[in-house]
């Protein structure tokens, strides 16, 4: 007998849940020896250098081969998991394949080896899935990173990537994580969402979804706010694809995630700073280009520091329809984190000065919140004016008005209008585009 037949009955599960099971240490086994005769039969060279689906092909017939050759005796089950394990090994993200390839699934966290959390339908939940230990994980980021040229060890213990679907991942090694490799995964779907999706999910009305498509054709400059997955790139993404047809736009990400179907939609992503410390491309730097490059529309992925001046700048001196996002927890938050970080800039300015500026590149701020039933729901809408002063103001047009908790745990509320005609409204009318006036009319008061 061979020393890797089996005499046992085991059973694993079919499919690719089975690529994840650890249960049973023959298998075990038999995925090590046949990913080491890979390394050291097999040319890598060869295969790294055709597509993805004809390695897995070939790394296939040669795993059967193996077997065939040390008349290894397995069932069907088995050698189904012994083919996907070494596949999601080889040419996958391992255990996290079949997470990666749940269309249900919108997050994954990894707490180190053993524990890993996912996200469906806003809520977390643990799976059963597992590493081996931490050198596994570590394996499995350096497959995500490397091939976008980045790259995390002790003097870079955090990284942002992307997986070839634009899922955005984050990953933290110790010693700056103390329990372990730490990864995010934020998933993305392979159709973006239109607007008729977060309609039906609920995320706003049907006359503030006419507001916002109006405000984008009609070029005023809007800033997305929320916290961390409320939703501001998936609106972001949403409100891009509603761009008239026709138009340069240029989009400006840390990490690329926006996809636009349209034509003429060029994308510069910011690059960190090699090993040595140099070579690092920031954000500012790519804005400051991308007045170069003859744009209709600028879209900032998310500002964060010094490049929010120069965001500013093109918004006001003629690159109308620019959206960026910003973390904040309510317009007004918005507004201020905006101040503080053209102050970052280095720019000795007075705050009468930076507020005015604000307020002559701002129109709207549209504010983004996950809630606590795991909903993401725009909850306002708000149009920055000048006030008497010269200072800004905010005006809110739409509301999300919460009334209470459902027995099931979901938020109750209504979207409503505050019964604030928007300035902005003639302009919109200019650029011909009809909104009944009935929209900002608000609703009665709705008890829980």
């Amino acid at each position: 007998m061979s020393l890797f037949q089996s005499n046992t009955n085991t059973r694993q599960p079919a499919g690719r849940a089975a690529a994840v099971s650890l249960s049973n240490p023959y298998i075990d086994q038999l995925v090590e020896h046949y990913k080491n005769r890979l390394l050291k039969e097999a040319n890598l060279d060869l295969l790294t250098n055709t597509s993805q689906g004809e390695v897995r092909v070939r790394i296939e017939m040669i795993v059967n081969q193996f077997m065939a050759e040390e008349k290894v005796i397995v069932s069907r089950q088995d050698k189904e998991n012994i083919l996907t394990r070494i596949l999601d090994e080889s040419v996958g993200y391992g255990p996290l394949e079949p997470l990666i390839h749940d269309p249900d699934i919108t997050e994954i966290l990894i707490n180190g080896p053993k524990e890993i959390y996912i996200e469906k339908s806003g809520r977390l939940e643990q799976t059963g899935i597992a590493f081996r230990d931490e050198a596994h994980i570590r394996h499995i980021v350096d497959r995500i990173v490397a091939p976008i040229g980045r790259r995390v060890d002790e003097s870079s213990p955090m990284v942002d990537a992307r997986l070839p679907d634009g899922s955005r991942v984050n990953a933290v090694i110790p010693p700056v994580s103390l329990n372990g490799t730490l990864v995010s995964i934020r998933k993305f779907r392979k159709e973006p969402f239109q607007m008729h999706d977060l309609l039906r999910f609920g995320s706003f009305s049907e006359p503030m979804g006419q507001f916002l498509a109006a405000v984008v054709q009609s070029k005023f400059n809007t800033l997305i706010s929320g916290g961390t997955g409320s939703g501001k790139t998936t609106l972001l993404n949403v409100l891009a694809s509603l761009i008239p047809y026709g138009e340069r736009v240029i989009t400006i990400e840390d990490s690329a995630e926006l996809r636009i179907d349209r034509p003429n939609v060029v994308g510069l992503e910011a690059r960190p700073a090699n090993v040595e410390g140099t070579g690092e491309i920031s954000i500012r730097q790519l804005v400051r280009n991308a007045l170069r490059m003859r744009p209709d529309r600028i879209i900032v992925g998310e500002v964060r520091g010094g490049e929010a001046f120069d965001m500013l700048q093109a918004m006001n001196t003629g690159h109308e329809g620019s959206l960026t996002t910003v973390h904040a927890n309510t317009p007004a938050d918005a507004l201020r984190r905006v101040e503080s970080m053209v102050i970052m800039a280095g720019l000795e300015l007075p705050s009468s000065i930076i507020r005015e500026y604000i307020v002559g590149a701002l129109d709207l701020i549209v504010q983004s919140l996950r809630l606590t039933d795991g909903t993401r729901k725009i909850v306002s809408i708000a149009e920055v004016v000048r006030d008497g002063q010269g200072d800004n103001q905010l005006r809110e047009i739409f509301q999300f008005k919460r009334v209470g908790i459902g027995r099931d745990g979901r938020v109750e509320g209504y979207f409503t209008a505050t019964g604030v005609v928007p300035e902005c409204l003639g302009r919109i009318r200019t650029f011909g585009i009809e909104l009944d006036d009935s929209i900002f009319v608000p609703k009665q008061e709705v008890s829980a």
